[in-house]
Formats: structure tokens, C-alpha cells, sequence
């Protein structure tokens, strides 16, 4: 009922000043309105052609510090549902989001309903970290969340259409832990070691059965910095360890994992992954089970002997 009101008063203002298309998300159709373009590919697989699904992140970027538009802005107050991760990690978006809830939109926090885990060291130690799609089963859990909220949220969809999406993607997605598994299998359990750009692949760790030794940026966010003191206690921690690779996220600088490679005394290997963000189609990961793959691929070929 609210969408429909607000689509018959914008229909009004526009006749009233003479104005077409004056609204942004004005098709009439269902809308849903998603922050990170992660989530934004999961949701869009679970609602296909039932719903206009709007990602507000692009591609290469990152969660922690974009940004959106004032039409960006307005398409969320529009919505008939919001997914968005939730745990502080849009950190530049989530006033927007809690504003929309505020005003009456339905909005759905991801992380918060997938058993999220807590950082275990850096200046974050202790707060829920919000990087739950390194798990594939509990992006399994999403999925089915997601298309419940649809299906109860969002007018006009089928919800027979839904679920049968979901189940779709429910079989694809179990595939992929499945192979996830199959590729980590070539990797000695003494060889399990992750060092990572910052703190991202702890869900991925408690699945599959690694160890993180440390992170270039001791924290959960790409937003903080290290000192030079955390450097060089990663350093010894690689020496100690027997690290053999460092992770770091593909859109991201890797200037300081180049000077922990250097002050190794190992022959350490930095080695880029897609951990926060899509990518473009013809840059290697443009769909969450491709980037997932895709990593997999990245730290099976990195550590395996």
C-alpha cells in the first residue's frame, strides 16, 4: 500500500509541473533496492525478472568507503525492500538505509541473520565481522532469507517464481562448496596459513580449515592503517609460520604487501584475490560463484605444493 501511494503521488506531481520520468525508479514495478553488488547478485538469482533490482555499489569498489547519489538515495526511499549487508560494513551508506527504515521501507540486514562470527585480533577484535560471503554455506542461508523477505515484502512477485529460484540457486551454490572443498584439498593442513590485505577471510578459515596468521591492515576495515609496529610483528609472524603467500584484494593497493614480501627472509608470493567486490564481466569475477572459484583457484594454486 505505501509504494502504491507514493507512485500515485509522484504520478500526480508530474502531471501537476508538466514533468515526465520526474522519479527516480518510476517503472511501476516491484522494486528492490541492494547495497553491495556481492548481495546484489545473489538477490538478483533469487528474484529474476519478478522485481527491478537496484545495486547501489559498483563494480571494483569497495564496500567500506562508496558512496551513492542523491537518485541512489531516493531509489532506497522508493523501495518496497532493502538488502543490505548490515555489521557496519557499508559505512557510507547505512544512514541512508536506517533513514529508509525510519520512513517506513522494509529493510533486511543480511549479516546479522547468518550467525555472524566476531573479529579475533586488531583494532577490531570483539565486533561481528561482516565478510560472511567467504562461506558459501552461509550464503546458502542468505539466499533462503533473501527470498523469504521478497516473497512477504515486496507486492506483485510470485512467490512460486521465487522459490524456485532459490532452489536453483541453493543446488549451484552447495556445488560450490563442493568444489571449494575438492580445490582446498590439494593443500597440506601445515600449509593452511592465510596473511590477507585486512581482516576478510575468517568465515572462509572456519569453513574449510585455515589459519589466519595476521593481516597487512590489522583490522576489519580497508579504512584503518597499520604501524609500523604491526608490520614488522606480521613480518615475524610470515618468518614463523613458513607463509608462503599473501592475499590481497584485487582492487585494492598492494604497496605494503610488497614491503612485507621484501622484509621476509621467505620467498613469499603476493598474490591478488577478489574478496569485497565484483568485477566487470570480462575481468574475472563478475558473479559471487565466479569470484568464489575464482579464489579458490587463487589460494589452492598459492599454497599447494
Amino acid at each position: 500500500m505505501r509504494r502504491r501511494a507514493i507512485a500515485v503521488f509522484a504520478a500526480l506531481s508530474c502531471v501537476l509541473v508538466g514533468v515526465t520520468a520526474c522519479a527516480p525508479g518510476g517503472s511501476g514495478r516491484p522494486s528492490v533496492v541492494v547495497t553491495t553488488n556481492i548481495l546484489g547478485d545473489i538477490t538478483r538469482n533469487i528474484v529474476g525478472d519478478q522485481a527491478e533490482v537496484t545495486v547501489l555499489m559498483e563494480a571494483n569498489a569497495d564496500p567500506h568507503s562508496f558512496g551513492i547519489s542523491a537518485q541512489q538515495a531516493a531509489r532506497i526511499e522508493q523501495a518496497d525492500l532493502v538488502v543490505y549487508n548490515g555489521l557496519g560494513l557499508e559505512e557510507n551508506v547505512l544512514r541512508h538505509v536506517e533513514a529508509a527504515g525510519e520512513s517506513g521501507v522494509h529493510t533486511f540486514a543480511v549479516g546479522d541473520a547468518v550467525d555472524p562470527i566476531a573479529y579475533t585480533s586488531g583494532d577490531t577484535a570483539g565486533r561481528p565481522d561482516p565478510h560472511f560471503w567467504t562461506d558459501p554455506d552461509r550464503v546458502i542461508k542468505a539466499a533462503g532469507l533473501i527470498a523469504d523477505q521478497v516473497v512477504q515484502f515486496v507486492d506483485g512477485v510470485d512467490s512460486t517464481a521465487i522459490r524456485a529460484n532459490a532452489d536453483r540457486y541453493r543446488s549451484e551454490l552447495q556445488e560450490l562448496t563442493s568444489w571449494m572443498s575438492t580445490s582446498f584439498a590439494r593443500i597440506p593442513a601445515d600449509q593452511r596459513n592465510l596473511v590477507t590485505n585486512h581482516h576478510v577471510f575468517e568465515y572462509l578459515s572456519q569453513r574449510f580449515g585455515f589459519r589466519v596468521i595476521g593481516a597487512v591492515i590489522p583490522s576489519g576495515t580497508t579504512l584503518a592503517s597499520p604501524s609500523a609496529s604491526d608490520l614488522r610483528s606480521l613480518v615475524t609472524a610470515i618468518e614463523q609460520a613458513g607463509v608462503r603467500a599473501i592475499f590481497v584484494d584485487s582492487s585494492q593497493p598492494d604497496r605494503l604487501a610488497q614491503v612485507l614480501k621484501q622484509e621476509s627472509r621467505l620467498a613469499v608470493k603476493v598474490i591478488p584475490l577478489f574478496s569485497e567486490s565484483l568485477t566487470a564481466a570480462d575481468q574475472g569475477a563478475p558473479t559471487y560463484v565466479q569470484m568464489m572459484r575464482a579464489n579458490a583457484k587463487a589460494i589452492s594454486d598459492g599454497l599447494a605444493p
